[in-house]
């Protein structure tokens, strides 16, 4: 509903009784909006409170209830809004919406349920799309970029996902820019572009206890549960140098190659051993964190599960290639 501006007549019988439009405005607005009349200082408050006049709630939302209000003509009279007003019916100009300088129109959705992510909502969404022609053809989805041409029926996926997809896809690039320079880092170290990649070997492994862990606490794989997998990177590589140095010093002394490595996983075991269940009691306390939950969850059956492996795979990949070489060399 819109109040329609007044026709001449009734502007002209408003100016002889002496009321003008701004009257008739400031009436309105303080029936809707209110006006403050003064401020009570109560002394419990340090700001004063505003003693507001307005309309019971159920008044503004009555047409009949604001037009009933008086306005006083400059002989003293009385006289009431609906002597000034005509009220007319007319729709609301819908608003045009553009993006990027393309005109869009938004349809917005919330999910709620036992799954958290309106994500698995979306996909429900994608498998129905392809059934539903628009204008005898089939909607064009697209899911990173927004479509180029602007003059077919098109659908882009935004919101929840778009920063789903951006930020799944920044910690991949951070994921592979740590893998690569860690293996710099030992390729510095170890003179040698195998022994690295036999170090960085278990960080594969993470994955074993990462996401079954998800799947046993019934948590979804988050952006705190990459950042996660990020830290174990490290981790692991921390322990497999410890195993190939111990390794290395052993053979330096002149032992067995066999017993170097049953040596290197006897005495190094119990340290790798006690620094993961360091790491995995700190991450206990942020388990039952909504946020930080998938971080927990990932240190927690990645550490567990990589420790394990790393004693094993660890010591037979590096005797299995010091065996290779010694017998290479034997042979030449």
């Amino acid at each position: 509903m819109r109040c329609a501006r007044s026709s001449s007549s009734i502007r002209a019988r408003a100016a002889r009784l002496g009321i003008s439009q701004a009257q008739i405005a400031e009436a309105l607005s303080l029936a809707v909006s209110g006006s403050d009349a003064g401020y009570l200082h109560d002394g419990a408050s340090v700001y004063p409170l505003p003693i507001r006049l307005r309309l019971s709630a159920a008044d503004q939302s009555d047409l009949s209830s604001l037009l009933a209000l008086r306005l006083r003509a400059a002989d003293g009279s009385l006289i009431a809004l609906s002597e000034f007003v005509q009220v007319q019916s007319q729709p609301w100009e819908q608003p045009r919406l553009h993006k990027d300088l393309a005109p869009v129109v938004y349809v917005t959705a919330d999910e709620a349920g036992p799954r958290d992510s309106p994500l698995y909502g979306m996909f429900g969404v994608i498998s129905r799309l392809g059934d539903a022609p628009v204008a005898g053809s089939a909607v064009a989805q697209h899911f990173i970029a927004a479509p180029a041409d602007t003059a077919q029926f098109a659908l882009k996926w935004d919101g929840e996902w778009q920063i789903t997809y951006e930020t799944f896809r920044d910690m991949g690039l951070a994921y592979s820019a740590g893998l690569v320079l860690i293996y710099l880092l030992v390729v510095a170290q170890f003179r040698s572009y195998v022994v690295p990649l036999i170090i960085m070997a278990p960080i594969p492994l993470t994955a074993i206890g990462v996401l079954p862990g998800h799947a046993l606490l019934g948590a979804p794989f988050t952006a705190t549960s990459m950042i996660g997998m990020i830290a174990l990177a490290g981790i692991i590589v921390r322990n497999s140098i410890l195993l190939v140095d111990f390794i290395n010093q052993a053979l330096d002394q002149g032992h067995a190659l066999a017993d170097a490595v049953v040596d290197a996983c006897t005495v190094r075991a119990q340290p790798i051993v006690l620094t993961a269940l360091a790491a995995m009691g700190g991450a206990f306390f942020i388990l039952d964190d909504p946020i930080f939950n998938g971080l927990a969850i990932s240190l927690i059956f990645g550490i567990l599960v990589a420790t394990g492996l790393t004693l094993v795979v660890i010591p037979l990949l590096y005797y299995a290639r010091l065996q290779g070489r010694a017998t290479t060399s034997a042979v030449v």
